[in-house]
């Protein structure tokens, strides 16, 4: 959880630092993670076969992904100005995603492994699995991790502070007993870390233990190579992005509410908890790479169509260009062209009456009348 509040005889660390390392942090995830998020949706969703392994968990990633994302500018606006004018749902809204966001992340990274794990060395299991399975599983994910994640506001929130202006880090939290605290720690490192780290990390030795002995089993060395690379890629996710959260966790539970004393393990713990939480948040930016770099068909798909859409969206403009120069030349030529005007009729008779016809010869009405 976001805090840097702690009571007792240690002295508070110096956390200046704090604010600017999660502003610039924000800053620099946001249009990357919006654009890449919003861009895998698209060709998931609309290009790739819902048969394919592990689509549906992929696309239930990116949307906790985005959903995410989507809160960072509001973080943003927090940590640069100081100030929360939005109220105390919003800031709420925004504390609980970040959490959803990671949980259900960690649980869908794990799906995906198990997956692969299972339909790479057992292919038979592959042919009578249904893709409601899937849907299913990820429904009872986002049930679980929703559920989970609720007492997090209760936990914290801007009534404990007594002001509607502070949200996020500057939050005060509810002393909790030490029973509860404890309780706390274990369930959400034991079901939010130790068991997908101990899954994937599992599904990873396995399939790698199985590419080296060789198998009969799988129908192409590629195939296996490429589900090996996919399960790694989730592994390196969930180290990189996880793991420093969760070390660092049970240790900032037990300082917040006073019940370590050390006030060098006070101090460490509370200057590395918001280096953990940037690094949680840098899964909204590699989750995407393990779609682009770890499936052939999702590049296949976003080169295909982004290409053309890109082509369709310039050719367009061209277009729209080329028919706007036409019509400003058509204007430009009828503006020079003489205009007609009814009020200028009696001038005109009245020139013509003016006239001065010469006079002709009589032969020259005779053979006028004659042709």
């Amino acid at each position: 959880m976001e805090s840097n509040m702690s009571s007792g005889n240690c002295s508070q660390p110096q956390m200046s630092f704090q604010n600017t390392l999660y502003a610039a942090t924000y800053t620099i995830i946001f249009i990357p993670g919006l654009l890449a998020n919003s861009a895998a949706l698209w060709v998931l969703c609309r290009f790739i076969s819902k048969k394919s392994k592990a689509v549906i968990f992929m696309i239930n990633l990116a949307v906790a992904d985005l959903a995410h994302v989507l809160s960072l500018p509001l973080r943003m606006y927090y940590y640069i100005n100081h100030m929360w004018p939005f109220g105390t749902f919003l800031c709420q809204l925004c504390f609980y995603l970040k959490y959803l966001n990671m949980y259900a992340s960690i649980c869908f990274l794990t799906c995906i492994s198990i997956q692969r794990y299972l339909f790479l060395l057992h292919p038979f299991k592959a042919t009578a699995w249904k893709r409601r399975y899937d849907v299913g599983l990820s429904a009872a994910v986002w049930l679980f991790v929703g559920a989970a994640c609720l007492p997090l506001p209760i936990v914290r929130s801007p009534a404990l502070s007594n002001s509607t202006t502070t949200c996020f880090s500057d939050l005060a939290v509810k002393q909790l007993t030490p029973g509860a605290s404890i309780t706390l720690v274990t369930v959400a490192e034991l079901f939010g870390f130790v068991i997908p780290f101990g899954i994937i990390a599992w599904c990873t030795w396995k399939m790698r233990q199985s590419l080296q002995e060789g198998g009969t089993q799988l129908q192409s060395a590629s195939e296996k190579q490429k589900a090996l690379r996919m399960v790694l890629m989730c592994a390196a996710v969930f180290f990189i992005c996880f793991t420093p959260y969760h070390i660092n966790f049970p240790f900032f539970m037990l300082v917040i509410e006073n019940i370590i004393k050390d006030c060098t393990v006070h101090s460490n713990t509370l200057r590395f908890h918001p280096i953990s939480l940037c690094l949680a948040s840098l899964n909204c930016c590699l989750d995407p790479v393990l779609y682009y770099f770890m499936t052939s068909e999702f590049q296949d798909q976003l080169l295909r169509h982004g290409c053309a859409a890109l082509w369709a969206r310039l050719t367009h403009s061209r277009r729209s260009l080329t028919m706007s120069d036409a019509g400003h030349n058509i204007r430009t030529k009828r503006r020079n062209l003489p205009r007609f005007q009814f009020w200028s009729l009696p001038k005109f008779f009245g020139r013509i009456n003016s006239m001065e016809i010469p006079p002709m010869q009589p032969d020259e009405l005779l053979l006028e009348s004659i042709s």
